[in-house]
Parts: structure tokens; sequence; C-alpha cells
């Protein structure tokens, strides 16, 4: 005759004579514990019974045990609040300068327009037209013969002649290529951390932008 394991009320393997095979707990909970704890109460030697200083300490073990796993878990909770929603320290950041996916560019505290263009492919004859509301061509930028990559334009908002003839946001356009990314460095100007503990927003003159929409910091 096969004689296997079973298991009882509380989830513990038992002897089992009939063969039948049974699965037992890889992890015993506080229920498990309770019924446990009861089945030994009743089986107890009424001579000899459990002792009460153990008792308590079995008690306060499984006790302890669960306090720390609910602590556990708020700390882990805790801890994803403040790495999703201020990236540490997202306030810091304000005054710094982050590259964003964009095809607007505005210009920074010293009217500087600067922007990036990335080619899958190299590049010959492309070019960076700046635009304004109105569709007029503010500047157009050279350049030239690129390898595959990251390339960056830059634009000081100045006309040949020294005037400065730019003061608000451009569109960027780009011609004779076609280009994967098309980005632009905005000024962090402020920090927007919502009271329903959702994800801190940057907040630039391009527009407002999470931590992680920054491909580069400045």
């Amino acid at each position: 005759m096969t004689t296997t394991t079973a298991t009882d009320s509380a989830g513990l393997s038992t002897y089992n004579p009939y063969g039948k095979v049974g699965t037992g707990k890889s992890e015993m909970g506080q229920a498990d514990f309770l019924r446990l704890l009861t089945a030994q109460m009743q089986t107890q030697d009424p001579f000899e019974p459990v002792d009460n200083a153990q008792m308590v300490a079995q008690m306060a073990t499984i006790t302890n045990s669960s306090g720390i796993a609910e602590m556990n878990q708020s700390l882990k909770t805790l801890t994803a609040q403040l790495t999703g929603s201020r990236l540490g320290d997202a306030a810091s950041w304000i005054g710094k300068s982050m590259l964003v996916q964009s095809n607007i560019v505005a210009p920074d505290s010293a009217g500087q327009y600067v922007g990036q263009v990335s080619f899958k492919e190299a590049t010959s004859g492309a070019t960076v037209d700046l635009l304004d509301g109105n569709g007029n061509v503010m500047k157009t930028i050279e350049l030239g013969n690129q390898p595959a990559g990251d390339v960056n334009f830059y634009w000081d908002g100045k006309n040949d002649a020294g005037e400065t003839v730019a003061t608000d946001a451009l569109k960027i356009r780009v011609n004779n290529a076609s280009p994967s990314r098309v980005a632009s460095w905005a000024t962090i100007a402020a920090v927007q951390s919502p009271a329903d503990g959702s994800a801190s927003k940057l907040i630039t003159a391009l527009g407002t932008y999470s931590p992680n929409d920054a491909i580069s910091l400045a």
C-alpha cells in the first residue's frame, strides 16, 4: 500500500495512508497560524498544558511579523510616490534647461534659440527653418553634411545687422531630410506638485512636462 502526505485544515503536510496526494502551502499567514494555535489548544495534554508565556510569545511573533509586512508595504508605496511624483528633487531643476521633444523652440533668458535634430541616416543639404506664428521664416539654418545622429542648431534671435528680430517661440521645420526626432531646449521656470499626489510637472515656456520627458538636462 502506498502512503503519501496530505494537508490538514491549517495547510500543513500530514501523514496519509490512503495514497492521496495533497499540496501544502509554502507560506503560512495569520489565519493559518490562528487555526494551528486553536488545534494545539484542543489537542494539548490537560495535565501538561502549554505554558502561558510560550503561547503569548507565539501570538506576539505572528503579530510582529504581520506588522513588519504592513510597514514594508507602506515604505514601498511611499518610495514609489516620492520617485514618481517628485523624481527625488525635481524642485532643484528650477532655472535649469531641459531638452524635450518638440517642434517649437523658445528663447532662453539670453534670447537664444537652441534645438536638436536627430537623423537615422547621414544627410546632405538639410536646413532648419524657424517660423513665427504667421508662418514667416525668421531664420534659416544650414546644417550641411551630417552623419547619422544628433545635430544641434542655434540662433541668437538677431538679423545680419545685429538687430533682435525674434523674442517669441518659433516653429521648427526641417527641410531636405526626414528627422527621427526634433527637440528643443527649454528653461524650467517652476515645478508643480499636484495635491492629489500625482506626478510633478515642470513648467517651461514650451508648456508643462513630466520629469520623465527630459531627454537631457543642463
